[in-house]
């Protein structure tokens, strides 16, 4: 099962608004469920995941509503009471929200604008498009949702343009090797290995503080800005997350991940 970082995205950045909303008093909703993923806000933020899917509305009934993504297929979107229905109010921060600095559009979460609004189900409408956070079969076609966000239209077409320049203006993923200044990753919109080059001219950074190439470790968790020049990914900036869920330090530097 595949982990789409795009579509869970509208989720993740509604969760942690919401989150910051109520710390500060400042609306409804409350931090995403333990275990239920989420993203971290701040330069270079990118967090752990949970399993999502997006789609446009063109069914809505008592209980259930049924998508259709972007690639066509038709989900079912199977809801319990305690499922959290929610909308992403206008000016809330996105995509690159809580960015670097750098102008990259990749995909992190921020705090910032207007909270969440908690809504119910019956005010999701035909042609909304939404974005649910939980365990998705496949081969049924169905979602069992925990959580599901309408997305602001802007925000999807946001997203929906990260997902098409994915390997070609940014990266994200976990490091499987390093070999001198070449690393490969497994992308986290893919599942699939790319590889990004640095030269004199990238940045490296951790959350906040600066660090070097020789600081990434295989296991760790990155998002890298850059572009594609003589066929190869360059980077001009890579932010890591660190180790998460990934092999243990001492694995060799440019061992690939089992």
């Amino acid at each position: 099962m595949k982990i789409h970082c795009w579509m869970a995205l509208a989720i993740a950045v509604v969760f942690t608004a919401a989150a910051g909303a109520q710390d500060s008093g400042q609306g409804p909703g409350g931090p995403p469920p333990e275990g239920r993923g989420g993203m971290m806000g701040g330069p270079g933020g990118m967090g752990t995941m949970g399993r999502g899917l997006m789609g446009a509305v063109t069914e809505t009934a008592a209980d259930h509503l049924t998508i259709k993504t972007d690639a066509g297929e038709v989900y079912i979107v199977h809801f319990k009471a305690d499922t959290r229905f929610m909308k992403q109010a206008a000016g809330m921060r996105g995509p690159g929200g809580g960015g670097t600095g750098d102008g990259g559009g990749a995909p992190m979460g921020g705090r910032g604008g207007n909270p969440p609004q908690t809504i119910k189900v019956t005010d999701i409408k035909a042609n909304d498009v939404i974005s649910i956070m939980g365990d998705k079969d496949t081969t049924a076609k169905t979602i069992q949702a925990t959580a599901v966000v309408v997305v602001d239209p802007e925000r999807a077409k946001m997203m929906r343009e990260m997902q098409a320049n994915f390997g070609k203006t940014w990266l994200a993923g976990k490091i499987t090797a390093i070999d001198g200044t070449k690393v490969t990753l497994l992308g986290l919109e893919d599942n699939a290995p790319h590889t990004f080059v640095a030269d004199e001219n990238t940045s490296f950074r951790k959350r906040r503080d600066p660090i070097t190439l020789a600081d990434l470790q295989v296991g760790d968790s990155v998002r890298v800005d850059g572009a594609v020049k003589n066929g190869v990914f360059t980077a001009t900036t890579v932010n890591a997350m660190g180790a998460m869920g990934g092999p243990p330090p001492n694995l060799p530097r440019n061992a690939p991940q089992q």
